[in-house]
């Protein structure tokens, strides 16, 4: 198997694209309509997959505050949760630490009719692991070695595999940490995991890029969104994945409403309901 080895002038990289001046703001009710628009098309995704019985697995990737949350929950929030799973380990337990390493990712894998998004995956080992010495030196190169057969593997079984790394710049991710840090929404989301991997930025960088050489394949490529506009990148990133997956309208009933039933004898209690209080 022959990876392609690129390199990708994005984030600290300078030059083309990535140095680029910032471009203009899109305003919330460009972004809104946009977004709405996109979410119909999900919805026509998400009657296709489960008519036609596919497997399709989306993975997002990329540093702290890069905004896979938010990309995530952009996507799913007005589909069924049924068909879109959202798969976000916590770390793993003795037991499974004990097991092959894809292990407990595979049990998560789609079956038909389902699209599994990772909000972190088996990449873990290639980046947090890797950069944190939560892993040994020969079970990073194992990893990189490995993985590349097994996404074949999934591939070849049918899964549809997208792999999306979303790329923030230094200066975004400091704002967006020191936002967390004053906004009592997003305090929950800084962990002290968080303030070692800032210090890192560029040990992070070399683990991208190895990540990147080794597992940038034909069979499975890695699809890279800026991410310095949130807003740009949800909708960017929803497109691209609506483009890389063939799907079309559905069959779907004509839905009419049926005559709701007469009240005949049954009448409205007068019972003493605690109503929650009407404040708004």
């Amino acid at each position: 198997m022959k990876n392609k080895a690129k390199k990708a002038e994005i984030g600290d990289k300078k030059g083309g694209q990535a140095s680029s001046a910032k471009a203009e703001k899109l305003s919330s009710k460009d972004y809104d309509k946009e977004l709405a628009r996109l979410h119909v098309e999900l919805v026509k995704l998400q009657e296709w997959v489960v008519h036609k019985g596919l497997k399709v697995c989306v993975v997002f990737e990329g540093r702290d505050t890069a905004g896979k949350g938010g990309t995530i929950k952009a996507i799913t929030e007005r589909v069924s949760p049924r068909v879109f799973r959202v798969v976000a380990l916590p770390s793993p337990t003795e037991r499974e630490k004990s097991q092959m390493y894809v292990q407990r990712y595979i049990q998560h894998f789609p079956a038909a009719g389902e699209i599994v998004i990772w909000d972190r995956s088996w990449y873990n080992r290639a980046g947090v692991e890797r950069v944190m010495g939560f892993c040994t030196e020969d079970q990073h190169k194992r990893f990189l070695r490995g993985v590349p057969l097994v996404e074949k593997a999934m591939v070849d079984s049918g899964i549809i595999l997208l792999k999306y790394w979303l790329e923030v710049s230094p200066e975004e991710q400091t704002r967006r940490l020191t936002a967390r840090i004053e906004d009592g929404r997003k305090v929950w989301k800084l962990t002290p995991m968080d303030l070692k991997s800032y210090s890192r930025w560029y040990e992070y960088s070399k683990a991208r890029d190895e990540m990147f050489a080794a597992t940038d394949t034909d069979f499975a490529p890695w699809f890279v969104a800026r991410s310095d506009d949130k807003k740009k990148a949800r909708l960017n990133i929803i497109a691209d994945l609506l483009k890389r997956i063939p799907y079309k309208q559905a069959p779907r009933m004509k839905v009419k409403l049926p005559p709701r039933q007469k009240a005949g004898a049954y009448r409205e209690p007068d019972y003493p309901y605690k109503y929650v209080e009407e404040r708004f």
